[in-house]
């Protein structure tokens, strides 16, 4: 009987050792593709921590700023001219701008410009003199207003559709005393009809976009409280 509890007993003893023996390699097991994930995890977010933050002048297709009703320089500081669609010629003259003027922003500038483009250009076709008013300076506010009269005495109306603005540009730049002045080329189709008193098209065509090439000015005083830019001259490439 002796004998024989002692058997027993070692071979209870032998299963207990194998128990463990392999409780012992299931946990190294766990443990070590425990820590192969929190590595693999860790190394991630690693190489993203050390990815470069493109600057916001070089991210401009990305980030988009939203048209403003008016030209208007926005509260941040002016980025670097080549950053955005400059003119060699213009880069000085951006310079100067932004010394003067500390809000002056030549990315929101230039999306404020194409906003007041088709503004300008939607006003003009439907003859809202007051919508140019706003935007345009004496001048030019005297040549669209002198056009729709034209326009108006010979019974005749525009259905004009601004198809896209395929570039926008900026070609010059200059500050004489603390007046801001910035040429923007714009590169842009339009579809043009123009209809007589009866509705009986006259010429052009909806179907038919033709490129269009204007050169406008935006003036703004930048010593004033008036964040508004003016358009003040216009021209054709």
């Amino acid at each position: 009987m002796t004998g024989r509890q002692g058997l027993r007993r070692r071979a209870r003893m032998h299963d207990c050792e194998n128990a463990v023996i392999i409780e012992i390699v299931i946990l190294a097991m766990i443990a070590a593709f425990l820590g192969l994930r929190l590595y693999s995890v860790l190394g991630r977010r690693a190489e993203h921590g050390e990815e470069v933050v493109p600057r916001r002048m070089e991210a401009r297709d990305a980030e988009k700023a939203p048209a403003r009703d008016h030209v208007a320089a926005p509260a941040a500081s002016a980025p670097a001219a080549g950053a955005v669609d400059t003119a060699p010629q213009a880069e000085a003259g951006i310079r100067a701008i932004a010394a003067a003027d500390g809000q002056f922003d030549l990315l929101r500038f230039l999306e404020g410009a194409k906003g007041a483009y088709a503004m300008v250009l939607e006003a003009f076709w439907k003859g809202d003199r007051d919508a140019l008013r706003d935007l345009c300076a004496d001048d030019v506010y005297a040549g669209f207003v002198n056009a729709i009269d034209e326009r108006e005495a010979a019974g005749e109306s525009l259905d004009n559709r601004l198809i896209r603005i395929e570039d926008a540009t900026v070609q010059d730049a200059r500050l004489e005393g603390r007046m801001a002045h910035v040429t923007v080329l714009f590169v842009a189709d339009v579809a043009a009809v123009t209809r007589d008193r009866d509705g009986n098209v006259v010429a052009g065509s909806l179907n038919d976009a033709v490129e269009s090439r204007d050169l406008w000015t935006f003036t703004r005083d930048v010593s004033s409280d008036d964040p508004a830019w003016l358009l003040s001259e216009t021209d054709q490439d």
